[in-house]
């Protein structure tokens, strides 16, 4: 005869009843964690698994976020908010290995309404303590009842503190993508927005070097032709950095190509532009810039200083001294209607170099705090106004890098535009 199954004890029954409940609460805490988009929801969604499921009266969860302890939930009938209480520093310091009963770690007020603590780890690292009241009398029956339950809120934690875990480093990484695609698409516009070709003639040289401080800068520089005898260059700089500057600069250059296709005067393109980068950025974001219009025949420049560094025209020896073109305006996009215009006019002697750049230029710091500056700058170029543009603006780079307290780690984008007037 094939043998009769005996009765289940009252322990074991007991027992059996709570790996039901186990069973109920682990699927709880799986399918909100397939299902729930929302990590504050989970905890929310474990706080009512071990209350409905396994009977746990009072919880409290502290997670370490960048080495920041939060509580992200708690309830208990008659226990204080513990969201807007800190974890102990002696918990924050020195945490528990394994679970430990509260009361052995002398917490006092208002921890005295728990009776165990667990941490929460993952490959070492602490992700968070798990406080839980006393245990439903179900699991307080036996030794090895209390045991279990322990075990298994222990376990269920894991589950959802590795779960969350996962998740912040997956949104993470799926963020560092977006920003990485975000960078690469800001430096093909930005490669975009530069010459390929710069005039090189009879009558002028123009020659241009950049020198971003992040992967995405903030300066730009352009030379239009206008007609056969005219053409228009820009120096300008952006505040910020990054894609945000990188799309306010493609719109600027879009805006100054489309308003010389217009024939407008200087002026105008000025003030349009103005207009343009308010409307765009809302008085956020501004440029300063500098504009030249340089007539070959007459040898006339036309100008505009918007707030820029004064660019530097250095006639021949012995023919006058260095003038700095300051003439223009303030800085664009700080208000809809500019609120003074200059358009600047000098007449280029033969033999003339004029300098323009941005202020990475000069604000380069050596270990006394002393400022390379302007007068930097200028003395580079005295000595070394005959070099072949290329050739100098190598050597303005490696003073300011010899300057410099933290050698070629520059603070900001270095641009430099230089034309030389035959």
């Amino acid at each position: 005869m094939p043998d009769t199954l005996r009765p289940l004890t009252k322990e074991e029954h007991l027992l059996l009843k709570l790996k039901e409940r186990e069973l109920a609460a682990l699927l709880e805490i799986t399918q909100a964690i397939n299902g729930e988009p929302n990590d504050e929801n989970l905890y929310k969604i474990f706080q009512f698994t071990l209350l409905g499921q396994l009977g746990v009266r009072q919880l409290a969860v502290y997670v370490v976020e960048d080495e920041q302890w939060r509580c992200a939930v708690a309830f208990g009938p008659g226990m204080p908010d513990f969201r807007g209480i800190t974890l102990p520093d002696q918990l924050q310091r020195f945490p528990p290995e394994h679970p430990v009963d509260v009361i052995d770690l002398e917490l006092g007020k208002p921890w005295d309404f728990f009776a165990t603590v667990m941490p929460v780890r993952q490959s070492e690292q602490l992700l968070g303590l798990v406080f839980i009241g006393p245990l439903h009398q179900n699991y307080t029956s036996s030794l090895e009842a209390r045991r279990e339950a322990v075990t298994f809120i222990d376990s269920l934690s894991q589950i959802l503190f590795g779960a969350v875990s996962s998740r912040r480093l997956m949104r993470q990484q799926v963020q560092a993508a977006a920003v990485r695609k975000e960078i690469e698409i800001a430096q093909e516009v930005q490669a975009m927005l530069f010459p390929s070709k710069l005039p090189n003639d009879q009558h002028v040289a123009v020659h241009a070097t950049y020198v971003p401080h992040t992967a995405v800068g903030g300066d730009f520089y352009d030379v239009v032709p206008i007609n056969k005898n005219r053409f228009l260059f820009c120096v300008a700089d952006v505040s910020g950095k990054g894609v945000g500057a990188s799309l306010l600069m493609s719109n600027f250059q879009a805006g100054l190509r489309t308003l010389l296709r217009q024939q407008v005067d200087l002026a105008t393109v000025v003030g349009e532009l103005n207009n343009l980068i308010f409307r765009n950025s809302g008085g956020d974001r501004f440029i300063t810039a500098f504009f030249g219009e340089y007539d070959r025949t007459t040898r006339e420049l036309r100008y505009v200083n918007a707030g820029h560094n004064d660019p530097m025209l250095l006639p021949d020896l012995g023919h006058g001294p260095i003038q700095l073109l300051k003439d223009g305006t303030i800085m664009l996009g700080v208000m809809d209607e500019l609120p003074m215009l200059k358009v600047g006019q000098v007449q280029v002697p033969i033999h003339s170099m004029l300098l323009c750049y941005t202020d990475g230029l000069t604000e380069v710091f050596d270990a006394q705090h002393e400022e390379f500056g302007e007068p930097g700058v200028l003395e580079t170029l005295q000595t070394n106004r005959y070099l072949p543009l290329p050739k100098l603006h190598d050597e303005l780079l490696r003073r300011i890098e010899a300057f410099n307290v933290n050698g070629n780690h520059f603070a900001d984008d270095i641009t430099i535009l230089s034309c030389r007037f035959r």
